[in-house]
């Protein structure tokens, strides 16, 4: 790509910046070559120093290291399974000399320990893995054919897992020596010419079937007499089953029963807490309407009562200005009886005679007063009995004129006054002349004192 240059930029800078580029280049790239990064599944080996192991090399695992080219050699080591195919054909052992083949696969890694590895890099750096497979081939059939020498046909047959765990732990050690570990191995098949594995294995089948079969029929049995005692259980667990239900029935309908007399019982205190509710109701009822009714009464008493004193207060002030207005009449007419009293005293004590003359004048008016009382005395249907000399008659006519002569007489005691000798001062002092005169009725109560 070429970059396009502006004229006005020295060319002396489009140098210096180039040349830094490339600088910073060649840096990156002998940072790159001089940094070795490690995978965690391989071991890298470091050669041309010494190590903390005390050794020419050093090891990696999963980091990262800066080496100096020329000085420093860099060799990697695969730490991923290898899997191995085995086949070994062996004489067993146990005295029956039985050649058996047996084939399996095993799987088989370079160790990473540090106290084993080592084994593996004096042994197989740089050398390809098929070499590394080989070894451990050889290796594990070695083994395996001294496994197949030590155990019997019947043993290898019969018991898989123990022959699988003797042949790793045969070849452990010879292994470790070579720097790798066995992970796992894995019998795939073992036979024998003459077929005695087989007869072994048929044998055996026969008396795992037989084995089953007697199990199967002991399970049977067994079966029959748990079915037996199952159904026997049942049997008896259902009939305690129906007693506990009769029984549960039984207090069912009993419990039934007392909670039928209960509720009657209840309903029955109910009906009766419910008359007495209504009774007390209707009585509340009856006195909230009554004390209704006496509110009402008693509003209308106030009501009235309002009126009563609203009329009394209003009847008190007529009476209250009529008083007044007589009282004020009263006044005035005192007063005018008091100037009137006043004059006649005055009148009096110029003429010691005027208030004689004055009781003279209301002589009169005394008389028909009196008369009066007697006005009103009904003596009923009077009959006079006269002996022919009249005297009965004319004392019945009489009895009225003796009643007023009887009565002049007591005023001139209540008064004090001789009308008589009254009279003649006044007519001696209008004529001046003692004539003798005495009023009619003064003579006539004189002449006729009964």
């Amino acid at each position: 790509m070429m970059l396009a240059v502006s004229p006005d930029v020295p060319f002396a800078v489009i140098v210096f910046f180039g040349a830094v580029l490339f600088i910073v280049l060649a840096i990156v790239i002998t940072i790159a070559k001089l940094v070795v990064v490690g995978n965690p599944n391989e071991m890298v080996v470091i050669t041309g120093g010494t190590g903390r192991e005390g050794v020419g090399y050093r090891v990696l695992i999963g980091g990262r290291r800066i080496v100096i080219p020329v000085i420093n050699r860099v060799m990697r080591i695969t730490l991923r399974n290898m899997q191995v195919s085995l086949e070994v054909k062996a004489q067993s052992g146990g005295g029956t000399m039985m050649p058996i083949t047996v084939t399996g696969v095993a799987n088989v890694k370079v160790s990473s320990d540090p106290a084993v590895r080592g084994a593996a890099i004096e042994r197989f750096l740089g050398e390809p893995v098929q070499e590394m497979q080989r070894v451990a081939r050889e290796t594990l059939e070695g083994g395996l054919r001294a496994v197949i020498g030590k155990m019997t046909p019947e043993e290898i047959v019969e018991d898989r897992d123990k022959f699988v765990q003797t042949v790793m732990d045969e070849v452990s050690d010879d292994l470790r020596k070579l720097g790798l570990v066995i992970d796992s191995v894995n019998i795939q098949n073992v036979h024998d010419e003459e077929q005695y594995l087989e007869s072994i294995a048929r044998k055996a089948r026969a008396e795992v079937i037989s084995a089953a079969r007697k199990a199967e029929a002991a399970r049977a049995a067994e079966a029959v007499v748990k079915e037996a005692e199952a159904n026997a259980a049942a049997r008896k667990a259902k009939a305690a089953r129906d007693a506990e239900a009769k029984k549960i029935e039984a207090q069912s309908h009993q419990a039934a029963e007392q909670a039928r007399l209960a509720a009657e019982k209840a309903i029955a205190e109910a009906d009766n807490d419910l008359r007495i509710r209504k009774a007390e109701l209707a009585r509340e009822a009856a006195l909230k309407e009554a004390s209704q009714q006496e509110a009402e009464a008693e509003a209308e008493r106030a009501r009235l009562t309002a009126t009563e004193v609203a009329r009394a207060l209003a009847a008190r002030d007529v009476a209250k200005a009529k008083a007044e207005g007589d009282a004020a009449h009263t006044l005035e007419e005192g007063k005018a009886r008091a100037a009137a009293i006043e004059q006649i005293g005055k009148a009096i004590q110029q003429h010691p005679d005027a208030l004689k003359v004055m009781l003279v004048e209301m002589t009169p008016e005394i008389v028909q007063r009196l008369a009066s009382t007697i006005e009103g005395v009904d003596l009923g249907n009077v009959t006079v009995i006269d002996g022919g000399n009249g005297k009965a008659v004319a004392g019945a006519a009489l009895g009225r004129a003796k009643v007023l002569t009887e009565t002049l007489a007591t005023v001139e005691s209540v008064l004090g006054i001789d009308l008589r000798k009254l009279t003649r001062n006044v007519a001696k002092n209008v004529t001046g002349k003692d004539d003798g005169f005495v009023p009619a009725n003064v003579a006539h109560e004189t002449e006729n004192p009964e």
